[in-house]
């Protein structure tokens, strides 16, 4: 059976390597079905779609769009879209534009704590002048000695209540999932067990919400699940008649706790996202 990774990032977003850099090391580590996502983008879709024929790789258009449910912040992947429908092109310049707003007051609060130029110091890192997010500010700190590593920073800075933490507004969840099935795609709640959901519920109802929106797919196996939540995910995605997504959500070599197919295989049991895609053929050769 092949190996599907349908949730990483490139330099268009958050992610260290180029596309074609990061499509080669996918199909390298076994991958034959991939998906890039990156971050509110989908500029390197095209190049990704290049480089892919040449790895004999498999690849699915994808962009993981900032959301949010109950007042807190989630993401949600469009998986095989149509990467030019103008209406998601509109949206996505709309949210990234919001983010470079938000890093403005990131680095008024850092300034506001007594570390200058951690604003500039984000640009940077971002090789995509339109899109800049906390990992850039993350690895900015890292190299200049503030904190030890990017967990180290979102610890004490980036979180909700963390000085450097800003509250921002972001597109309402179903709204997410209405605009990627409007480029016709199928949305996929990344890494669910991620979000803070005690006292709004528990994380079934943010799945129960989800699926209500008309939500497809969840991520049952990604590096933010340890082995129990494989099956514990698993089993909600059958409770909520959602289909089942796997994805390392890979960003840099150095960084990523997974690596391009490490992580095991969907359960037989769950009908997975690309059941009926035919790109998928490859999962079977």
């Amino acid at each position: 059976m092949g190996v599907a990774d349908l949730h990483c990032h490139s330099r268009f977003s958050d992610g260290t390597l180029p596309v074609d850099a990061l499509v080669a090391l996918a199909a390298a580590r076994g991958v034959r079905l991939l998906a890039l996502t990156d971050h509110d983008e989908v500029s390197g879709v095209k190049e990704a779609r290049k480089a892919a024929a040449e790895h004999d790789v498999r690849l699915v258009s994808g962009v993981e769009i900032s959301a949010q449910w109950q007042g807190i912040s989630v993401h949600v992947v469009g998986l095989r879209l149509d990467e030019n429908n103008p209406e998601l092109a509109v949206a996505l310049a709309r949210i990234r534009a919001q983010r470079n707003e938000r890093a403005e007051r990131m680095g008024d609060s850092f300034a506001a704590m007594g570390i200058a130029g951690v604003l500039d110091g984000a640009r940077a890192y971002a090789p995509n002048p339109n899109l800049l997010s906390r990992t850039h500010f993350a690895r900015h700190l890292v190299d200049s000695g503030v904190c030890a590593s990017v967990g180290e920073v979102f610890a004490r800075f980036m979180k909700p209540g963390k000085p450097g933490y800003v509250k921002h507004e972001w597109l309402p969840m179903d709204a997410a999932v209405a605009l990627i099935h409007g480029a016709g795609g199928r949305a996929v709640l990344a890494h669910p067990s991620r979000y803070e959901t005690e006292g709004l519920g528990g994380k079934q109802a943010l799945l129960r919400d989800f699926s209500d929106a008309g939500g497809d797919a969840v991520e049952v196996v990604c590096a933010a699940h340890y082995p129990p939540e494989w099956a514990e995910y698993a089993a909600l995605a059958r409770k909520f008649s959602l289909l089942a997504s796997i994805g390392s959500d890979f960003h840099s070599p150095m960084e990523s706790r997974v690596k391009f197919g490490d992580l095991p295989r969907l359960s037989p049991n769950l009908k997975a996202v690309w059941h009926d895609w035919p790109e998928a053929e490859c999962m079977h050769a």
